[in-house]
């Protein structure tokens, strides 16, 4: 390699400051195996810790796309996972091979705009069991009977749901190579629940996660849309990850019980959607109350209180607090979304206001 590209690279990447440490890329050893293709494309690995922010990626690859280089790859390793790092003067190799013999190792890759999907709403919970995929099919189904264009991408790949909730589950077409998706109460539908046996289960590292996101997001004909609702699993995961490296997130709606438990949970998954720049649009607070049949006061199975307060720690909005109503999970089994089955409910008015000022936020 060039000893003028090296001092390029290494100056790019000393004036990117990992806020774990306070020092550079650089000065705290997070680069290895910097390399270049002769025509000029540069890869370099970097070691990133799960205690280290994730946007250190798209900075170090800013850094050197800013100092003049057209083509350049990241790729990501936990240092826990190799030797201990070598010294600064060892980081190097020699120039690669326009067409390497070996395959390329993972990268971060950059995200794609997809304008004809409009804003791209993930929908997350920090645990299963809050009502995250209840939620987001009445989102979905409420913004479609006021007048939007509207998709769900089922990105729940380990329990992929959101065909049982909206009724619907068939082979989608495929026309001009491209994947039709599925249309359910005015919403259109990809699930990977259309792909694979219900009785199948889904083991399926990173990778694969990534290559379905990427796949749903870019090969399925959805039109143009208005939402695209995301339909996260649980947690902070890959499915997570991938999509926040595949495309633009407009925002993220997170899911919760009034319990702590749930609450805690969700805290650590809205702090994942900050560290990766998709600002959290707000907390919907489900399962509030329920309706006592015989008083018709609320009681508070789950506790009180732990949207509002995840709200105010978070510094967002509390969109809606939604009551534990038997039809809501009835719908839910039988393909019948709450807001269109039993649209005068208390439940199905709640649902219908968040999806409203879910709209006003993402204008």
């Amino acid at each position: 390699m060039p000893e003028s590209l090296t001092a390029t690279i290494d100056a790019a990447l000393a004036t990117v400051i990992n806020p774990r440490t306070g020092k550079n890329l650089i000065e705290s050893e997070m680069v290895r195996d910097v390399a270049t293709t002769r025509e000029g494309a540069v890869r370099f690995t970097l070691l990133l810790s799960p205690a280290d922010d994730a946007r250190l990626v798209r900075d170090a690859r800013q850094a050197v796309e800013a100092a003049g280089v057209a083509n350049v790859r990241v790729d990501v390793k936990d240092p826990n996972e190799k030797p201990a790092p070598k010294s600064a003067a060892s980081r190097t190799l020699p120039v690669m091979d326009a067409a390497p013999a070996a395959a390329p190792r993972p990268h971060a890759p950059t995200p794609v705009a997809y304008p004809h999907l409009g804003r791209i709403i993930a929908v997350s919970s920090g645990k299963g069991g809050v009502g995250k995929t209840t939620v987001c099919v009445n989102l979905a189904v409420a913004l479609a009977k006021a007048g939007a264009r509207v998709g769900i991408l089922d990105a729940d790949v380990y329990g992929p749901n959101i065909p049982r909730m909206l009724g619907v589950n068939a082979p989608p077409p495929v026309e001009n190579e491209k994947i039709m998706p599925l249309e359910a109460h005015g919403v259109k539908i990809m699930s990977i629940g259309f792909l694979i046996e219900r009785d199948q289960p889904a083991i399926w590292r990173g990778p694969i996660v990534m290559k379905i996101v990427t796949q749903f997001l870019r090969d399925v004909n959805w039109g143009v849309l208005d939402y695209l609702f995301v339909d996260m699993p649980p947690g902070t995961g890959d499915a997570q990850l991938s999509l926040v490296q595949a495309t633009h997130v407009t925002g993220a709606v997170i899911v919760t019980t009034p319990q702590e438990v749930a609450v805690g949970d969700a805290l650590r998954g809205a702090k994942m959607f900050e560290r990766v720049n998709v600002p959290v649009l707000g907390i919907v607070e489900n399962m509030s109350y329920f309706e006592s049949p015989a008083t018709g006061k609320p009681l508070a199975i789950f506790g009180s209180g732990g949207g509002k307060r995840l709200a105010d720690e978070l510094h967002v909005p509390l969109l809606g607090e939604i009551p534990l109503y038997t039809p809501v999970r009835e719908g839910g089994d039988d393909g019948r979304p709450i807001v269109e089955a039993d649209e005068r409910s208390n439940a199905a008015r709640q649902l219908t206001a968040v999806a409203a000022r879910i709209a006003e936020r993402t204008k």
